[in-house]
């Protein structure tokens, strides 16, 4: 055991009496300073975070992709404007998921089973609750009809494959989802938090693996997203596309890209408790898939189908040696046990990804 012991702090007796009249004397004058100052200087009762810088990408800008690439390599999210994507549309599938909301907890649970991922979940400390859905924002019920949900997210999912597609040719891998779009699947999460008087984010509803998630700005709010760096706020423009790069999409770049954990996570701050409603698609795998990093493009332009099939496996084997030339940093995984463990793993725990780098 170490027996050292820090030397006592000096006590008022040790001190000189000069020593303590200027201690007075400073106190006095600070004292004075302090009641000197307007009201306006008073401290605040509670300090707002301010937004970070955001990037905004035009779509019909003719860098679009450098853009884009350059974002998510940077920080790993962005908002797109000038897409074709109606804000009535959005605003009619808001009412939709109000809707849902306001339904009794009984029909909430009959009509979105449990089937994970999907269905209706409630947070046990009653702040929030999320209905996870399909593409087609299915429904057992014969009664309840979604056609604005399910409009707004085939229109968010056109948007975010384009993007995928940009990011594959930024990043240098061969974007899977191009030649066989069902190598993808997309979630809609609609998360119904209960914002408290602390300024913080709802931590609430759950999370899962994804390629890029997008969720359309209808109104001014900001929200918090947890990136690479750490928590970050943003403030997206109204009728824009805030897009978050997912984990999958950093594998797949075998860490080219950025990533934000989770999904955006509204922060009312307000001082009163209220209800805020996100919608937020995510395009993400198949249970059934692997992922690892991607092998870089090949080029085979002029070469024959037959040669093309003499060379695959000396091509695959030269792209393997490169990759880890440069450095592989992550390895394979079955993408089903990594969707579970993100899902019930807390978001402010150890990155999840941590597990797979090399």
């Amino acid at each position: 055991m170490d027996t050292t012991t820090a030397a006592p702090p000096p006590t008022p007796s040790a001190q000189s009496h000069s020593q303590l009249a200027s201690s007075a004397a400073s106190a006095d004058t600070l004292s004075r300073l302090l009641h000197r100052l307007p009201p306006t200087l008073s401290l605040p009762t509670r300090r707002s975070t301010p937004a970070t810088s955001f990037p905004l990408i035009s779509l019909s800008d003719p860098n679009l992709q450098d853009l884009l690439f350059s974002a998510s390599s940077q920080r790993g999210y962005f908002q797109l404007t000038n897409h074709n994507i109606p804000s009535q549309l959005a605003t009619s599938a808001e009412l939709e998921s109000v809707s849902l909301f306001d339904l009794p907890k009984d029909k909430k649970e009959s009509y979105f089973p449990k089937n994970w991922p999907l269905g209706f979940e409630g947070d046990e400390d009653g702040n929030g609750e999320s209905f996870w859905l399909d593409a087609e924002c299915s429904t057992v019920s014969t009664e309840l009809v979604l056609p604005s949900l399910r409009e707004l997210t085939r229109a968010l999912e056109k948007v975010a494959l384009e993007v995928i597609q940009m990011l594959s040719n930024g990043a240098g891998f061969e974007n899977p989802l191009k030649e066989d779009p069902t190598r993808s699947c997309s979630l809609l999460c609609l998360h119904g938090g209960l914002e408290g008087n602390d300024g913080k984010p709802g931590l609430s509803g759950g999370s899962y693996p994804y390629i890029v998630g997008l969720q359309y700005q209808i109104r001014c709010q900001k929200y918090s997203l947890l990136t690479d760096s750490g928590w970050t706020t943003v403030l997206p423009q109204v009728d824009s596309i805030m897009v978050t790069v997912g984990d999958i999409a950093q594998v797949w770049s075998n860490g080219k890209l950025k990533k934000v954990r989770g999904r955006p996570m509204a922060c009312l701050g307000d001082g009163e408790n209220s209800r805020c409603i996100s919608m937020s698609l995510l395009v993400t795998l198949p249970s059934e898939s692997t992922v690892s990093p991607l092998l870089p493009k090949v080029i085979t332009d002029g070469v024959n189908a037959n040669e093309d099939e003499i060379r695959e496996e000396d091509e695959e084997e030269d792209n393997i040696q490169s990759i880890c030339k440069t450095g592989r940093r992550f390895g394979s995984f079955p993408f089903d046990d990594y969707a579970w463990r993100v899902y019930h793993a807390p978001l402010l725990f150890k990155d999840p990804l941590d597990k797979y780098r090399i």
